[in-house]
């Protein structure tokens, strides 16, 4: 392999003249673009601990109303990555947002996607598109690119929730953007988590004649999913992933465009270690405690932390307790496999 030439190589008054021209050499830099074999990465692996994330967040409480912030937020950033960029991975922005009784976070639109997965507290709402979702503890809920959505809260103390958007692909395009709008007209019936859509295989007759909704489904309550991953654990092999997709019900397609969302069970003492991939990741612990070696190092979690993963990481999970752990799991792989380049490295 030819070792390249390097920028010390040109003459300075070439450089010079290409600067002048706002033009940049590639050969000197060609291997920071594109190193062989794996990504140059600044992602860190890490973990944010909710037991120090959550009296930051409820002295933001005191400190900022909700007419302040629009959004009372703290924001997972990974330092690799800078913490004023607020990436937790390069694609991936999460952040803890909190929201107080009787409080109501306005109704807007944005060009980022984003989801809420519910971390603490009762009597929260989410209202998309005239569609109120209840957000009880471990419920994920979808808010798309492009649809209204506002907050509220009616019950009695804080609830919290983990943002996750694609903020940082749509920042990165110049995209990023939102509009304010009037409160919305909240229609007078369950959400489709409880209607239209409460098993696996079955939908609504009257979509097998119309266009697929690409968001048919956006509330998943945690009441069902634990239950299904506990099924499918009777049937798993020990040491094999206990994980399940969030799909869109009328298309089976990833329930969002950019990042793809998922839940894992470990069992009491299991280890898994799941294929190396491309895509890079950050997880959320929804009960249980354990570690994981990303890499060679050893993060250690427990209930409500969260913690990333770079893209084409090796990552082994360890629960050494005497009860299942259960994890909510945010990546890229979707827009990663859309754009053609996602990818599996079996061992």
């Amino acid at each position: 392999m030819s070792e390249l030439g390097t920028l010390e190589d040109l003459p300075q008054s070439y450089r010079d003249e290409l600067t002048a021209r706002n033009l940049v050499p590639l050969w000197p830099s060609l291997r920071a673009a594109l190193p062989h074999g794996i990504p140059t990465r600044r992602t860190i692996p890490m973990v944010w601990s909710y037991s120090e994330i959550r009296p930051k967040l409820m002295e933001a409480g005191e400190l900022t109303p909700i007419e302040k912030a629009e959004r009372r937020v703290l924001v997972l950033a990974n330092p690799g990555l800078g913490l004023e960029n607020m990436q937790a991975t390069p694609t991936i922005y999460t952040g803890m947002q909190l929201i107080l009784p009787g409080e109501t976070a306005p109704n807007h639109i944005h060009t980022p996607s984003a989801v809420r997965f519910v971390v603490e507290g009762e009597g929260g709402y989410t209202v998309v598109n005239g569609e109120k979702l209840p957000m009880e503890r471990g419920d994920l809920i979808l808010t798309p690119s492009g649809l209204w959505h506002e907050h509220g809260h009616d019950g009695d103390g804080p609830v919290v929730w983990l943002d996750a958007l694609d903020l940082p692909t749509v920042f990165a395009m110049e995209a990023s953007y939102c509009r304010e709008g009037e409160p919305q007209q909240v229609r007078n019936q369950p959400d489709l988590a409880q209607t239209h859509y409460r098993r696996a295989g079955l939908v609504p007759y009257s979509s097998m004649s119309r266009p697929r909704d690409p968001y048919a489904l956006k509330r998943f309550p945690w009441k069902d999913v634990k239950a299904s991953l506990q099924d499918l654990a009777t049937v798993t092999d020990l040491g094999s992933p206990v994980q399940l997709a969030y799909v869109n019900p009328e298309t089976g397609e990833s329930c969002m465009p950019v990042l793809g969302f998922s839940a894992l069970m470990l069992r009491p003492e299991e280890t898994v270690s799941p294929v190396r991939r491309s895509a890079s990741a950050v997880l959320h612990v929804v009960e249980g405690a354990g570690s994981t070696v990303v890499d060679g190092k050893t993060l250690n979690w427990s209930d409500k932390d969260s913690f990333a993963i770079p893209t084409h990481a090796e990552v082994t999970f360890h629960n050494g307790s005497d009860r299942p752990a259960f994890l909510f799991q945010i990546d890229d792989a979707p827009m990663q496999q859309k754009l053609g380049f996602y990818e599996e490295f079996p061992a």
